[in-house]
């Protein structure tokens, strides 16, 4: 896919459930890739006790899958439209520009938390093709229970275009939601590793493999 990978993530475990299968898949074949964890637990909602377990967790999470680097930002999680949409622009484009990477990852605007939408239009703003940093490639991913939950029909719906075969790194990515222990629920939720292995498994027959994980291609340059 390419040698550097930013992915953008609204909080812990974003990454793992969009994106994944993906980050180990190109890891393994040589790709630096980066996550960035945009919001952090802030009290009242949320205790500094459950912020550093959350942060434990995703390092936890990326070892497995082959991450070079995690950058945690400190943006209030499920209050970014109390944040000037300005300085979530500006930290995203310092991050474009530190690690220059030629495929960004960004979460789907159709998205039914207010944060994912929020991290969609800052990331595209930071990415702007007059940006000389801008990457060639940019995918929005999805995220179970926050992309499948809005209204489909009503508001923009999630149509993948891009599906990248994971068959040999689904266990790999199951293995690595299991490193977010407080955020793995049992079935029949959707987060949970049953609901996971069904979307990669439904991805993957769509395009007649074994598992994939599927995207929208937002903008490539060639």
């Amino acid at each position: 896919m390419s040698n550097k990978i930013l992915v953008i993530a609204p909080h812990p475990d974003d990454e793992v459930l969009g994106v994944g299968g993906t980050i180990a898949r190109f890891a393994a074949e040589g790709a630096e890739v980066y996550v960035a964890i945009v919001t952090k637990g802030c009290p009242p909602d949320y205790s500094e006790e459950m912020t550093q377990k959350g942060r434990q967790e995703a390092l936890a999470a990326h070892h497995v899958l082959g991450v070079k680097e995690t950058i945690f930002l400190s943006f209030p999680a499920a209050r970014l439209d109390t944040v000037p949409h300005r300085d979530v622009n500006r930290q995203i484009f310092e991050l474009i520009k530190k690690f220059q990477p030629d495929t960004l990852f960004i979460p789907f605007y159709g998205d039914i938390h207010m944060d994912h939408q929020r991290v969609f239009l800052s990331s595209l703003v930071a990415a702007r093709p007059n940006n000389p940093y801008a990457p060639k490639t940019i995918y929005a991913y999805e995220t179970l229970s926050e992309t499948n939950w809005h209204a489909p029909y009503l508001t923009i719906n999630f149509v993948p275009n891009v599906f990248v075969d994971i068959s040999p790194y689904l266990e790999t990515k199951l293995e690595a939601m299991q490193m977010y222990a407080s955020q793995i629920r049992p079935f029949p939720d959707e987060r949970s590793e049953e609901t996971l292995r069904a979307l990669a498994t439904l991805r993957g027959s769509t395009v007649n493999h074994f598992a994939a994980e599927a995207f929208y291609l937002v903008r490539q340059v060639v």
